[in-house]
């Protein structure tokens, strides 16, 4: 586990605090741990889906071309268009 000593504006510590009691959490730790969580769901780049991974597996056994693709939209609809 990581310590970092940070330094917050009097809102920023009202918002963790209230993040804190919202989740019933017992430290602000947790509370920050949280908003990273949320960040990396909401902003960060997503992994690919267990499924597509499956169905490109399946693809590339058949010996089917894939890729390369230009877009998350091209993938999906060639993975639709064999299945």
């Amino acid at each position: 586990m990581v310590q970092s000593i940070i330094d917050l504006g009097e809102r920023e510590d009202r918002i963790i605090n209230i993040i804190k009691a919202k989740f019933g959490l017992k430290n602000k730790s947790q509370a920050i741990a949280i908003l990273a969580k949320i960040y990396e769901d909401s902003f960060l780049e997503p992994e690919l889906k267990p499924e597509y991974i499956k169905k490109l597996k399946t693809i590339q056994k058949e010996g089917k071309y894939v890729g390369p693709f230009n877009s998350i939209d091209e993938l999906d609809k060639h993975i639709k268009s064999n299945a």
